[in-house]
């Protein structure tokens, strides 16, 4: 069997545990920094040379001052407090960020990648995005560092992700409702593409099977973070013989959406039907009652994001692989204990 150090192929940890000091003293090393010990230096050198590790080609020098911010689509809340993050610290160190749409079907990429290499960007965050390996290494080719913000589908081991602790967020939901006497709880899905619909999926049933409930999958209907699809999933849940007391959403739009559905089959909320979202939009809370949801801290993860990138693009750091940050539950009214 061969093994990493069989191989050759090493990490940037694995040197520094060899060599007995710090990743960051390694990775100054490797960017060529003047204050490292000239005996720390020689070691790390040596044993960078022994297990024939990669060196990550040298950095563009920083010449237009750009980071480049993607999404594919900003008609949403959501988009508006990523570019309100990202901009918040690019502009602290003297970036401007260069703010693009493109298309989910892919037509617009190829002109963009034209576009970006022409621009020589110091950097790219992707929101809610997926490029295909190809198109990543494209980017990566030309000297530019991706990071990918609650990304799309299942990005590769060398990129860099930020995004929320979903499956958490999902399981605070639904224990939050289980510990209110509710036991039929409806979930109305998110799109398919994106990991956090998963992973907020598996957080709800797990929630239910911890606490000795039966998980019934006719009460999980699909859904793609729409109002309309909120409003369509409740009207299939409350369709059931035996309706649910509760429904957890996939986002805080399916839950607007909930609220339409409930309210035109005669339902009190939370009354006769409790519903819980997830994001904490500001409409959450001048919605009457106000919304029960989960906060999903975007902004800070727009500016994790953003000051990762500017520890990178200054060589003090590689890029981690997964920043995941905390999610909040937040009591409105519009949960409560289901009626008799």
């Amino acid at each position: 069997m061969v093994t990493k150090q069989d191989s050759g192929r090493a990490t940037i940890s694995e040197i520094a545990r060899e060599a007995g000091v710090s990743v960051p003293t390694v990775s100054k090393v490797l960017n060529g920094h003047a204050h490292v010990a000239a005996a720390t230096r020689a070691r790390v050198e040596e044993i960078i040379a022994k297990r024939d590790y990669a060196r990550r080609p040298a950095k563009r020098s920083k010449k237009a001052g750009l980071v480049d911010l993607v999404f594919p689509g900003m008609g949403s809340e959501w988009a508006c407090e990523i570019i309100e993050g990202v901009e918040r610290v690019a502009q602290e160190a003297g970036y401007g960020t260069v703010v693009s749409s493109l298309a989910l079907d892919g037509s617009r990429i190829r002109p963009w990648l034209a576009n970006l290499a022409e621009r020589k960007s110091d950097g790219v965050l992707l929101a809610v995005f997926g490029l295909d390996s190809k198109q990543i290494q494209r980017i990566k080719s030309l000297g530019i560092p991706v990071i990918l913000i609650d990304p799309v589908g299942q990005p590769g081991p060398d990129l860099m992700t930020v995004g929320a602790a979903n499956w958490d967020g999902a399981f605070s939901a639904t224990e939050y409702l289980l510990k209110l006497g509710h036991s039929r709880i409806g979930m109305i899905g998110g799109r398919e593409d994106l990991q956090c619909s998963g992973a907020r999926e598996d957080g709800y049933v797990a929630a239910l099977r911890r606490s000795g409930v039966e998980v019934d999958r006719s009460l999980m209907v699909p859904g793609d973070f729409s109002t309309e699809s909120g409003a369509r999933g409740t009207e299939a849940l409350l369709s059931l013989d035996d309706r649910p007391t509760a429904i957890f959403t996939g986002n805080d739009a399916q839950a607007l959406g909930a609220y339409r559905a409930a309210r035109a089959a005669g339902l009190r909320i939370p009354e006769d039907l409790s519903i819980i979202g997830f994001d904490d939009i500001p409409a959450a809370e001048w919605i009457e009652p106000g919304l029960t949801t989960i906060r999903q801290p975007v902004v800070q993860m727009a500016e994790t994001a953003m000051r990762a990138l500017l520890r990178h693009l200054e060589g003090d750091e590689e890029l981690p692989q997964r920043i995941e940050l905390g999610t909040e539950l937040v009591v409105r009214g519009s949960t409560g204990e289901p009626q008799a």
